[in-house]
């Protein structure tokens, strides 16, 4: 046990943070950043801060809940702030609060918050055990506690949607799109 609390690393320990200017180039037709920019910032960000944590080579493996909330404009520094909130054997999972600011007005905006899964390769690249998370105060824990529900939540959502797959044929279809958006052309 002693071993393994000499490798147990505190989420301060690897929270990282990028800010980045959003430059021209970065826009889409309607003058906002793209938001596949904003998701590779992301990335970098989700692979340093696990890289940090785990001392090794990490991949993504699951994106939960990208909700842009606010756009992103031309000019504004983005900074996308890392932490380790959950590991697994392998796996950690990396919150990321992304915030732009209009250095002009002082105006601070929280665009998003995000989840990455990421998993720590060894050499061999197979995935690698990760150093056990230290929970140091309140929101460590309500973070990691979240995560855990958040993974839950995920396994529910997929273990009812393989059921509602494998029961298509006995799915009233009709009465579920009856009342939505769409026309439906489909032969009897």
């Amino acid at each position: 046990m002693h071993k393994e609390m000499d490798n147990a690393r505190t989420s301060d320990s690897s929270r990282t943070t990028i800010t980045e200017l959003m430059i021209p180039s970065y826009a889409n037709f309607g003058g906002k950043i793209h938001g596949g920019i904003l998701l590779s910032l992301m990335d970098k960000v989700a692979y340093a801060t696990a890289s940090k944590h785990s001392g090794a080579y990490c991949v993504t493996v699951s994106v939960d809940t990208v909700d842009f909330l606010q756009p992103v404009e031309v000019g504004e520094l983005v900074s996308l702030m890392g932490s380790i909130n959950y590991v697994g054997n392998s796996s950690m999972v990396v919150g990321i609060k992304v915030i732009s600011e209009n250095v002009k007005s002082g105006l601070v905006k929280h665009t998003n918050t995000c989840y990455f899964t990421m998993v720590a390769k060894g050499d061999d690249d197979k995935p690698t055990m990760v150093p056990k998370l230290i929970l140091e105060n309140a929101t460590d824990v309500r973070r990691f506690v979240e995560a855990i529900y958040r993974r839950k939540f995920k396994q529910n959502y997929e273990t009812n949607l393989k059921e509602i797959k494998s029961n298509w044929d006995k799915q009233d279809v009709a009465s579920l799109l009856k009342d939505q958006r769409c026309v439906s052309r489909m032969k009897e």
